[in-house]
């Protein structure tokens, strides 16, 4: 079944052609699917493994976009046109984005297409949603670049969660395990409710520990470690070691939603925990 899965997430990517068209792209669609196994490993989840896979797929290509290629003006025009989901406003993008966003935006649809067949939910704006959070989010971090700005840990990790695609991939996960789609999760999920933001936050905190010590030696500041450091003068060992016991508390939190009686379907609360 996961092979299966492989091959028609394959045959999905290079069908999009991002990663030969963009040549600043990182093909790294394999390393997506197995991220998306490890949210989703059960064998009767393909779609979510499918879906999540092509979010991550996205994600790395548009993360580059904002991180690395694009103007903040660039990046303002392609948050404005995430935000308004609207194909019309694609002749104002940059022509490196215009393909991005053509296929982000008919992958989208299509996603929201097959569930309105499938189960009769409209859950477009709540997908559409979750990508302008999250192109938000990338461009505050643009704006921290650009700016030279050494936000205090509060001020970067209130944006990094959401900048981590944890929320985003979770929102996807839903819809794709979840069969009676209820009014009161889906409220809960657009507010990012403890059980979407808690495994947010493990997952953007690890990934800032293993890239601390190499950003700290380049002189980036926007990373949770140095951020720390700077906001409680503090050294980098002490630092690491708080950031630490801040994942061990967050995991009680959420080990603490599993045991209880979380609003949100037994088998996504296992699904969010395992993303971090």
């Amino acid at each position: 079944v996961y092979q299966r899965d492989l091959r028609e997430t394959s045959r999905w990517w290079r069908r999009v052609g991002l990663a030969t068209k963009l040549h600043f792209a990182r093909d790294r669609l394999i390393e997506s699917f197995y991220w998306a196994v490890g949210v989703a490993f059960e064998p009767q989840y393909s779609d979510c493994r499918i879906s999540v896979a092509k979010m991550f797929s996205f994600v790395t290509i548009i993360d580059d976009i904002y991180d690395v290629y694009g103007t903040l003006d660039e990046l303002e025009l392609f948050t404005d046109a995430v935000e308004r989901w609207d194909v019309s406003v694609i002749d104002d993008l940059p022509d490196y984005m215009k393909l991005c966003f053509l296929a982000l935006y008919n992958t989208i649809n299509e996603i929201a297409y097959d569930n309105l067949k499938e189960k009769g939910e409209n859950i477009l704006p709540y997908l559409t949603k979750a990508w302008a959070d999250l192109c938000n989010a990338f461009l505050q971090e643009a704006k921290f670049l650009y700016n030279k700005s050494t936000p205090t840990f509060d001020d970067y990790f209130g944006n990094a969660w959401k900048s981590s695609s944890g929320p985003l991939q979770l929102v996807f996960a839903y819809f794709a395990v979840v069969q009676n789609i209820k009014k009161e999760e889906t409220e809960n999920l657009q507010k990012y409710h403890d059980i979407i933001s808690w495994p947010s936050y493990i997952f953007r905190l690890c990934n800032d520990l293993a890239s601390a010590s190499a950003e700290i030696a380049r002189g980036e500041t926007a990373n949770s470690v140095s951020c720390y450091m700077r906001t409680k003068g503090i050294s980098e060992e002490l630092a690491t070691e708080s950031v630490m016991n801040l994942i061990d508390e967050t995991w009680k939190k959420m080990n603490k939603e599993k045991l209880g009686d979380s609003l949100f379907a037994k088998h996504f609360v296992e699904t969010a925990i395992n993303l971090a």
